[in-house]
């Protein structure tokens, strides 16, 4: 009987990880290497190998909303698209709100993980650990929950640009990098238009004599901002969203570029990619946009070769007498503690079924969490695949056989590919409340829209037509939270109270009642054109908003 769980990682994952645990009776003990909790969104003085870092400006993608735990809404005063320092304090305030940090070994990092001799009959594992002045131990534990993160080993590609080895400026990893500070006057060569590489270009312009950005394939752009100043990733993303995107997906796609393209002329600006909008998750960036027009950011095709100093593009353009490169080329990820045989790879991903539990265990005592990506924040996926798995370990799920495991694998796998832009940097990649969903099931806590309808139909009118935020989740099943409701019926609420710092006199009218009336009219024109027209295309139909997942 699964009871001691090892948790590695007090990130936002581990951190859901052992809440999950505590829920199920389950005793967790989590192993971090480093001396405080946060993971990614700890900022740390100086780059530390083996570690996630971010950089002094970074502003969080998904609002807080979006990117809850599902029995903590944030701080209503709380900026809707938070610092890193306030994502930081709204994990510590989770973590001292459900007594989490007495669970954490700090300064401990997890060197290997093995089966123990009798593993078909215990599904136990040993956990070595290192405590950082060189101690080591090993402990016995029924089962694992890996939250290690996966930005923690940057992809260096010096040998993918000829001629590099002649270039004697400054390079170095969007990893290492903090601020603008020591740039000031440099000619700047970013190569690389993701997240991280959007915003360095966008800052290092500000001081910078010019930035040049440089990408293979370009990038679809998005700002935080959605109708009204709203955040953007509330509009769009209700279940009627999902339904419509899903009975018209290639509309959709075309009339969203459409809209985006109405903001930001891709084409003109040099960045439209070869792949459609939702193939791969949008750069989520407000100003590269008006760095763009003002000349501060140069967007140049991929780079074939370096001369020296001169940069040779592949269109043959040059930039001449380049000071610095920074690479914002993604990251290698690997679990190096995990024996062999459990990081064998489906296409690019790991080979988990759900990407969460590996299928050839004789028990299913070992979960990956958190290693996923989406058009959606990561907490609340990484939080559900935490419930799962915690459920599994107690054995109130069971998993189906390893046949049936791969073979559901193998099929999303292929259908992941077909759909999705996936590499090596960018392995995998869900539909976010299909995916959520899918797993809520399994928990048995997956909102029953018809009963709400039939019980309480302002809630089912905010949970059908509303933005899909994490509290849905806690409506009934296994961790019902009582508060659930109140919270989805306060969210827009929340939204609103970061921006009453100076009050007009004026009427106000709620942004709920003018979302609300623009989804039902929505919800009228689509079966209006389901009745009556003879092509879709023919119809009025409201595009969906921005999509994004966590920087």
């Amino acid at each position: 009987m699964v009871q001691k769980v090892a948790v590695i990682g007090a990130g936002p994952s581990g951190l859901s990880s052992i809440k999950a645990c505590l829920d199920e009776g389950l005793e967790p003990t989590c192993f971090e290497s480093s001396d405080d909790i946060g993971g990614l969104w700890r900022i740390k003085e100086k780059p530390e190998p083996g570690r996630a870092n971010i950089y002094e400006s970074v502003v969080i993608n998904s609002s807080k909303e979006m990117m809850a735990f599902s029995d903590f809404p944030p701080p209503a005063d709380f900026p809707n698209n938070m610092h890193h320092s306030e994502v930081l304090q709204y994990l510590r305030l989770y973590s001292q709100t459900f007594r989490l940090l007495q669970h954490i070994h700090f300064q401990t990092t997890v060197l290997s993980l093995r089966q123990r001799p009798d593993f078909a009959a215990t599904g136990q594992w040993e956990v070595e650990t290192e405590q950082r002045g060189g101690q080591r131990e090993t402990r016995v534990f029924d089962a694992v929950m890996v939250c290690a993160g996966h930005f923690t080993r940057p992809h260096l590609p010096l040998r993918d640009f000829t001629g590099f080895e002649s270039f004697h400026g400054k390079y170095f990893h969007s990893w290492e990098y903090r601020s603008a500070e020591g740039l000031r006057g440099k000619r700047v060569l970013v190569i690389g238009v993701g997240n991280s590489g959007g915003d360095i270009a966008v800052e290092i312009s500000s001081a910078a004599e010019r930035v040049y950005l440089s990408t293979r394939s370009g990038a679809w752009i998005v700002g935080r901002l959605g109708p009204g100043g709203l955040p953007g990733d509330l509009i769009g993303t209700s279940r009627m969203d999902m339904i419509i995107f899903k009975l018209f997906p290639g509309w959709i796609n075309r009339k969203l570029e459409k809209a985006v393209n109405k903001t930001l002329d891709h084409r003109l600006y040099g960045l439209k990619p070869k792949h459609g909008f939702f193939a791969q998750i949008p750069l989520v960036n407000d100003g590269l946009p008006a760095r763009i027009i003002s000349g501060r950011v140069v967007v140049k095709p991929n780079v074939k070769e370096f001369i020296g100093s001169s940069v040779v593009f592949d269109d043959g353009s040059t930039v001449e007498k380049v000071d610095v490169v920074v690479f914002a080329t993604g990251y290698n990820y690997s679990f190096p503690f995990l024996p062999p045989a459990l990081q064998a790879k489906s296409g690019y991903r790991l080979h988990l079924y759900k990407h969460v539990f590996p299928p050839a265990l004789a028990r299913p005592t070992l979960a990956v969490v958190g290693f996923i990506h989406a058009f959606g924040a990561i907490n609340p996926m990484a939080e559900m695949q935490a419930r799962w798995a915690a459920r599994v370990f107690k054995g109130l799920i069971t998993l189906p056989s390893e046949e049936t495991m791969t073979k559901d694998i193998q099929r999303e796998t292929a259908l992941m590919h077909k759909r999705f832009v996936c590499s090596e940097r960018n392995p995998l990649q869900v539909v976010h409340l299909p995916y959520l969903d899918s797993l809520a099931e399994q928990v048995g806590a997956r909102p029953n829209l018809a009963w709400l309808f039939l019980t309480d139909p302002r809630l089912a009118l905010e949970v059908f037509m509303g933005p899909s935020t994490p509290y849905q989740y806690r409506l009934t099943g296994p961790g019902r939270w009582a508060e659930a409701r109140r919270a989805i019926l306060t969210q827009w609420d929340r939204v609103v109270q970061p921006f009453r710092t100076r009050v007009v006199a004026e009427p106000e009218t709620r942004p709920y009642s003018k979302l609300s009336i623009m989804l039902v009219f929505s919800g009228a024109a689509l079966l209006g054109c389901l009745c009556y027209c003879k092509h879709p295309g023919s119809s009025v139909f409201p595009v969906l908003s921005q999509f994004r997942s966590p920087h």
